[in-house]
């Protein structure tokens, strides 16, 4: 008899691990939106022309973080420490070909981790890092532990490529200076046929807990959209900002060769980024088919919404496209979580927060207990009182071929070593210079701040993994 009602605990207690989370007697589902190198050009942060109505309006239900910040600004590397929750000195992955399994193969990821505990988890696109656009339509670098079902679409896009206006032609479509404005039907492009099967996937799972993935792969250049997305931004009123390295390190521009722009003209520059806004009014268009689904289906009051991008991208800033710097565009994300029945909802959220966070803010949301590994902290305290103090800095890294830039970013400043100083120092005041244009990292009057955040860079990297063919340790 004692034998049996061990067996009967022992049944008990596997139910429970596995049993799914209820909210008010609802389950919490959780729906995953990822754009694909998107900076913080939206309306709803600030910037005046864009058009981005269904991003502000997932806003407007939840929090908007204004200073999150990527631990990589470079797709894979993010994505790997997002979905781990672990920085990339654990992951080990700072290129595009490494993939975190072969490191840590028993690691419990984001999504894998909802579906240990009962959850029907599911990707639909580019979620771990896919090359974009040569992998799409395949699996890419994904993970399969970490999903029910993985879906793989590829569209129209991808069929029309030879028809770009391509101002590098040595780069690799994943890195060039291309576009087009296409005048065929929209709805047959893969982030299209990404959100249509997302949307599949909600209505198939609305009554079962689920944790859905949408990853689009817009903005990500090659700078493909439909002609109405194009409408809105007229080419004479895109402007590129000034070009200028003065004051700061070589390698904070290296990301960027030829500098600056790649080479290209200022008005082939203006092209490009009229395309870049276009792609992002498609995504935006996406993200909205998304929400409607989610008005149709009466699934906001039990379903957690995340919308990120994998890192931030220049724009002519600096003389600088795309991503891989240390400056703001680069390294700051846009991130917005609704949740629901949380004070904050409708509220910006001005503290400093980071990828790593997202793992254990949507276990806590979820009511779970998350993984005790993890290097990032519940934002649940900030999506109830969203000015709420706040004391965590933000860590981002990039590799300069042999040698590491380290940057460590609070509410007001940002200070950046690479390789440990020997190569040069940054500090910047956003509340003087939000442009980046004055570096104050040898200013005397300075020199406290600098010795006080030299400190938060040698703590956090303190135990730096030393990659294979990197060289030298950044101190």
């Amino acid at each position: 008899m004692k034998m049996i009602r061990f067996l009967i605990c022992l049944l008990a207690i596997a139910v429970t691990l596995r049993a799914p989370v209820f909210a008010e007697g609802k389950p919490l589902n959780v729906l995953f939106i990822a754009v694909d190198d998107m900076n913080c050009d939206a309306g709803c942060y600030g910037h005046p022309e864009m058009q981005t109505p269904n991003i502000d309006r997932l806003a407007k239900r939840g929090v908007r973080f204004d200073h999150a910040y990527c631990q990589f600004p470079l797709c894979s590397p993010s994505r790997t420490s997002l979905m781990t929750g672990l920085r990339p000195d654990t992951t080990q992955v700072f290129d595009l070909q490494k993939h975190f399994r072969t490191v840590m193969p028993d690691v419990v990821t984001l999504p894998q981790y909802f579906m240990q505990r009962g959850y029907f988890a599911a990707r639909v696109g580019k979620i771990y890092h896919y090359g974009n656009p040569g992998d799409i339509g395949t699996p890419g670098l994904d993970d399969p532990a970490s999903w029910n079902v993985a879906l793989n679409p590829r569209g129209r896009d991808k069929e029309i490529e030879n028809d770009l206006i391509n101002y590098t032609p040595n780069h690799g479509l994943g890195s060039a200076m291309a576009w087009l404005e296409d005048t065929g039907n929209g709805e047959l492009h893969t982030d299209s046929l990404v959100a249509a099967e997302a949307i599949k996937l909600l209505q198939t799972h609305q009554d079962k807990p689920f944790f859905i993935a949408a990853g689009f792969y817009k903005p990500h250049t090659p700078y493909i959209a439909p002609s109405h997305a194009y409408e809105p931004y007229p080419l004479e009123s895109i402007t590129m900002p000034e070009v200028t390295r003065e004051g700061a390190p070589a390698p904070a521009f290296a990301s960027t060769r030829p500098w600056p722009w790649f080479g290209v003209t200022e008005a082939q520059s203006r092209e490009c980024k009229r395309a870049y806004h276009a792609v992002i009014s498609f995504a935006d268009t996406q993200v909205g088919k998304l929400m409607d689904e989610m008005d149709r289906l009466k699934l906001w009051d039990s379903t957690i919404v995340v919308f990120w991008s994998d890192h931030g991208y220049h724009t002519g800033e600096h003389g600088l496209w795309m991503k891989q710097s240390l400056f703001e565009n680069s390294a700051r994300v846009p991130f917005i979580i609704v949740a629901p029945g949380l004070k904050g909802n409708g509220q910006s959220c001005p503290r400093t927060v980071e990828f790593v966070d997202m793992y254990p803010t949507l276990a806590d949301l979820a009511g779970l207990e998350a993984p005790k590994n993890l290097h990032g902290v519940s934002l649940k305290p900030l999506l109830e009182e969203p000015n709420k103090k706040w004391d965590r800095p933000a860590f981002t890294q990039v590799w300069r071929g042999n040698f590491s830039g380290h940057s460590v970013r609070t509410e007001r400043y940002r200070y950046t070593e690479w390789d440990g100083g020997a190569q040069g120092s940054e500090l910047y005041d956003y509340e003087t210079d939000p442009r980046e244009l004055k570096n104050l990292a040898s200013d005397e009057k300075h020199a406290a701040l600098v010795a006080e955040l030299k400190v938060l860079v040698a703590k956090n990297w303190e135990n730096e993994f030393k990659p294979a063919g990197k060289g030298k340790k950044a101190r």
